[in-house]
């Protein structure tokens, strides 16, 4: 939702006489703005009101923005600390039923009186006089001659189930671009005259920090730029990574997604041909010179595969070559023992990604918070975040990537597979000669030095080669611990490492090809007609399998992507 679809939804219920307004936000004081900027222009609600706001500290003060606020309803501190608090509520309540002006009452944190009708078993029924007060005065409010309104304001959505049928329910967006661009330029024009701050910014440096910053709270957003400013005091393009250090901060206090920083290059993927043209062909996809093309944002890949062959490693590589912050989801962080909870977890963390967007959101393992296997032993979580997953990517607007990847793709249901949910489903299989030749030469330069460690070690194709036909059947994973064990052998014995400490790792390593084959061959089997090969499909034997690699073999058709 925009702050305008937001305003012009408020509006209707407001002029509608709706009773209750429940609003779902951290940013009170943003809503309290707009409701006043909405009120000052009578013919926008119908009607101009009053405004009344309430705390549980303060109590319910009439007209707090004018030049004289009377407190109407005073909070009794010595009842709140007793086990009677909730006569502050209930006296709220009946002042509100006994005014006869046009009003709007503006009630925060009101939700503590209300329970948590979503968490079965455990949950609280929060207090039922003042649910049932309530529910009696939504009849009074509609009865009366003035237009009145009350708007629950609360970070979370807690609604007593008894309620369901009289609140209307509005989340709140966070800041748009245009909004932080704003912010951005006051805060410019709040310090341009001190003398003390230097502002080197061009307006295409002030695009990138107001991008950065989208998916903030417009108060997150001021604390990034103060911070950037007092730090150097100066504002300029090097500070756009304090604003992505907020905005990390920010995703981690979710609790559910993991800002995940990479400086994996593509190029330290070795093969994956396929999966690495399509990326590239799509990095330029969210900028505007893509909509003359009437190109849409492309909605993300599904990656399966043989565990171990650079499935989760694509990912971060992906966000380097995008330049895209990439935001983990931990399925096992999504699930709760509470019933409700899982979902909102799940709801949350998309209307998270969706507020950062352009960004990359990246479900590893998805099978097992989504498969079957997680549905038949969890009372139909699973399902339920299944369904809204789905909807979520079928109809998505906002420029979100998804990038799942599973290892048990035959543990997934069928709709996920069609067209529509994702762009391409790509296959892994284990790699070809040529691509462990490559995975050998990134995995050795990567940690090849100059010294003498290495001075046995000749760096050419040759020795790439001759390795790489000795891993037949090999995983990268399983290449890039035989080079972690050979430098293990020759440090213990303090000494260079030599080509023989990589031969014995090889011939002590049993790999995945061996110890998983029927697995691999069902994937194969699987993912022959299913999806597309992740890699070019050069001749080759796989390990023990002794199947070749031609694409058919390999599992997935090769394209042209």
């Amino acid at each position: 939702m925009k702050s305008a679809d937001f305003a012009s939804d408020l509006k209707t219920l407001l002029r509608g006489r709706f009773p209750y307004v429940y609003v779902v936000t951290w940013e009170e004081e943003r809503v309290i703005d707009l409701i006043g900027s909405l009120n000052g222009r009578h013919e926008e609600i119908g009607t101009t009101r009053v405004i009344y706001t309430w705390t549980v500290t303060t109590g319910l003060i009439r007209d707090p923005n004018g030049s004289d606020p009377q407190l109407v309803c005073k909070a009794d501190h010595e009842k709140q600390l007793g086990s009677s608090h909730v006569d502050l509520a209930l006296r709220t309540l009946d002042y509100i039923s006994e005014v006869d002006e046009p009003a709007l009452f503006i009630l925060k944190d009101f939700h503590i009186y209300f329970g948590d009708a979503s968490v079965a078993g455990a949950r609280s029924e929060g207090d039922p006089i003042v649910v049932r007060k309530i529910r009696d005065l939504s009849y009074t409010l509609r009865g009366k001659a003035s237009p009145q309104n009350v708007v629950f304001i609360s970070p979370s959505l807690k609604l007593h189930q008894d309620m369901e049928k009289s609140v209307s329910v509005l989340d709140f967006p966070l800041p748009t671009h245009e909004e932080i661009a704003e912010l951005l330029e006051s805060m410019i024009r709040a310090n341009s005259g001190s003398g003390k701050v230097s502002f080197m910014l061009t307006t295409e440096d002030k695009e990138r920090m107001v991008k950065a910053s989208l998916g903030l709270t417009l108060q997150e957003a001021e604390n990034a730029f103060a911070k950037a400013i007092v730090r150097d005091n100066c504002l300029s393009a090097d500070d756009v990574d304090t604003i992505l250090e907020e905005k990390a901060q920010a995703i981690r206090r979710n609790g559910i997604l993991e800002y995940v920083r990479s400086d994996v290059s593509i190029d330290m993927i070795g093969g994956l041909e396929n999966l690495k043209r399509w990326l590239d062909k799509r990095k330029s996809s969210w900028l505007d010179s893509a909509k003359e093309y009437s190109l849409p944002a492309p909605k993300g890949i599904l990656i399966t595969g043989v565990p171990g062959c650079g499935k989760s490693l694509t990912a971060k590589a992906m966000s380097a070559m995008w330049h895209m912050p990439l935001l983990r989801l931990d399925m096992g962080r999504v699930f709760t023992g509470l019933l409700g909870s899982s979902e909102e977890n799940f709801r949350r963390s998309i209307e998270t990604a969706s507020a950062i967007s352009p960004c990359i959101l990246w479900i590893d393992e998805i099978e097992k918070g989504m498969g079957g296997m997680a549905s038949a032993f969890s009372g139909g979580t699973p399902q339920r975040i299944f369904a809204t997953f789905l909807t979520w990517m079928q109809e998505k607007t906002d420029p979100v990537f998804v990038i799942a990847t599973a290892n048990n793709i035959s543990a997934l249901p069928p709709e996920m597979m069609r067209k529509g949910r994702f762009d391409e489903i790509f296959f892994v299989d284990l790699p070809s000669l040529a691509e462990r030749i490559e995975v050998f030469r990134v995995h050795l330069k990567k940690r090849y030095r100059a010294n003498a460690v290495w001075k046995r070690i000749d760096l050419s194709d040759l020795l790439y080669r001759r390795l790489a036909e000795l891993t037949e059947g090999f995983v990268g994973a399983e290449i890039e611990q035989v080079i972690v064990s050979a430098l293990f052998d020759a440090y213990a014995e303090s000494r260079a490492l030599t080509v023989d400490d990589m031969e014995r790792a090889i011939r002590n390593t049993v790999p995945l090809s061996t110890t998983q084959k029927e697995q691999i061959t069902r994937l194969r089997e699987w993912a022959n007609v299913r999806a597309v090969s992740a890699s070019r499909g050069v001749g080759d034997t796989v390990g023990s399998l002794k199947t070749p690699v031609a694409v058919a073999a390999r599992g997935g058709r090769a394209v042209d992507a």
